[in-house]
């Protein structure tokens, strides 16, 4: 069988790429990595929010090739049960199904005031109005999450394909530094300090290739 392939973007700004990434290694499924350069128009137009739907990343594996990250998580959840990325209990997998879906298809206006740049850092930046509410509604999330569950991750002591969502919002937090309480603040701490986040960091500070668009002087 030939070695899966995933089609990802930066590593510095694409969120969607490192979704599609961690689910991957989640699930234990060893992956070539193909990147898009950043002159690529497809890319450009992902990066800066310019099309409603993206083809990065892209798993190919076995016949198959899933461009989606729902539809890459669910593939994975399928192709490795006991990898466990979706919770075993059927109410907590709805519910983790459920804020993965609300991330995938919302939060635009935090996407837009606060974008993915895992090498810049604004101490003290003003989150534009707009992008409040959806602060509060992704806290209130992680706070309902870890109350039921415990942690360290939204369900419990495993990361799921919830947290391969959230976690590129951890990222933004730290880079816009947006103020948390301390169960929220824990919970971006475990993600950040989680081995494969860690990696992917690593790889993005190194990355040579910027983005004027998203490396402007906020």
């Amino acid at each position: 069988m030939a070695r899966a392939t995933l089609t990802i973007s930066s590593k510095n700004y694409s969120s969607w790429s490192l979704r599609g990434w961690l689910l991957c290694r989640m699930a234990g499924l060893d992956v070539q990595e193909q990147v898009m350069p950043l002159d690529d128009p497809s890319t450009k137009a992902e990066l800066l929010l310019l099309s409603p739907s993206f083809l990065v990343p892209c798993l190919t594996h076995d016949g198959a090739r899933v461009w989606d990250t729902l539809a890459i998580a669910e593939y994975l959840a399928e192709l490795k049960p006991k990898a466990g990325i979706l919770p075993s209990d059927r109410v907590q997998r709805a519910h983790c199904r459920a804020i993965a879906g609300e991330m995938h298809s919302g939060f635009y206006n935090l996407r837009s005031a606060l974008p993915m740049n895992l090498r810049a850092h604004y101490p003290d930046f003003k989150v534009w109005n707009g992008a409040l509410p959806d602060i509060d509604r992704i806290v209130t999330i992680w706070r309902e999450c870890l109350a039921a569950s415990s942690g360290p991750f939204l369900f419990g002591a495993k990361p799921t394909v919830a947290d391969a969502m959230y976690a590129p919002v951890c990222t933004r937090f730290t880079t816009y530094d947006v103020k948390l309480d301390a169960l929220c603040k824990a919970y971006c701490q475990t993600i950040l300090a989680w081995a494969p986040m860690a990696e992917w960091i690593a790889a993005a500070k190194s990355e040579p290739e910027e983005l004027e668009e998203l490396d402007v002087e906020f």
